[in-house]
């Protein structure tokens, strides 16, 4: 069974400004590539940072830089959002969106922050439904991004109608979607919470794959990046299960029970320990 290497744990238990974001996601990416230059990769970055901080002269606004960035990035080195095989895992390995210039939109965020940030820009996630975009705070306004399609800006219409499109009416108390706070789908986002909302795009692909070792890998990190995810520890121990790794399958759901105790499949849960204990009794 594959294990968390210790230096993503002590990365994730560092405070939140100490998260190198990039590195984050590469380490993710070992699981999949494993001997994965890390260092390699964050110096690509770094130099298409160098290289566009260098155009850039003095006192340029926001505006101007976030124009500078865009044609940096889309037009000059041909980054684009992949709508045709978005599925695919290696379009949520950061490496890979780097060798292959093209990604979703959380990885192509991911990217597009860190750049930014290289060039004065304190760009933030953010996770909106269906689709992840960028903001900048500008003036007591705000700008809303996204990297997927070439840095576009987005006004307030457009945001609405990407709600209209991924939230059912009726998920929504009987009021109209056109008419919900905007302001509560565009709060930043955290970098533990970027992370966690890129394990939860691998491990739908991988569950929908069934590919059980890449989805040990995922659940791996995801409770190293957010350990308060009991479901998460539920859902790795019945893998175990499955993977016939008994006794880590035992923990994790004694674990789960002395965690969860009124969770409403606590009993179903039980009782697998039950069986579970009786199973790794006789393997002694």
């Amino acid at each position: 069974m594959s294990e968390v290497p210790d230096r993503f744990a002590e990365l994730m238990a560092r405070d939140e400004a100490e998260i190198d974001l990039a590195r984050a996601c590469l380490m993710i990416a070992e699981d999949a590539y494993p001997g994965l230059d890390i260092d390699g990769y964050l110096g690509e970055i770094e130099r298409f940072a160098v290289r566009l901080r260098g155009r850039l002269p003095p006192g340029e606004s926001a505006e101007e830089r976030i124009v500078a960035l865009n044609r940096f990035l889309f037009d000059e080195l041909g980054f684009t959002g992949n709508a045709d095989h978005s599925y695919a895992p290696r379009n949520s390995y950061l490496n890979e969106v780097l060798d292959r210039r093209t990604g979703i939109p959380i990885t192509l965020s991911v990217l597009y922050m860190e750049i930014g940030r290289r060039i004065g820009l304190p760009l933030e996630g953010v996770s909106f439904p269906g689709h992840f975009l960028v903001r900048l705070p500008m003036r007591g306004a705000m700008l809303v991004l996204d990297p997927f399609s070439g840095g576009e800006a987005l006004s307030e219409a457009d945001l609405r109608e990407r709600l209209q499109r991924v939230i059912p009416e009726g998920a929504t108390g009987g009021v109209p979607v056109a008419e919900l706070p905007l302001d509560s789908f565009l709060e930043p986002a955290s970098k533990r919470q970027i992370l966690a909302r890129l394990l939860r795009n691998l491990k739908g692909i991988y569950l929908g794959a069934d590919r059980p070792q890449r989805l040990l890998d995922v659940l791996n990190r995801t409770l190293v990046v957010t350990p308060e995810a009991h479901g998460e520890l539920r859902e790795r121990g019945m893998l175990y299960q499955r993977m016939e790794a008994y006794r880590a399958a035992l923990r994790d759901l004694q674990d789960y029970t002395a965690l969860e105790p009124e969770a409403p499949d606590i009993e179903d849960v039980r009782a697998l320990v039950v069986e579970l204990s009786a199973r790794c009794a006789k393997l002694n």
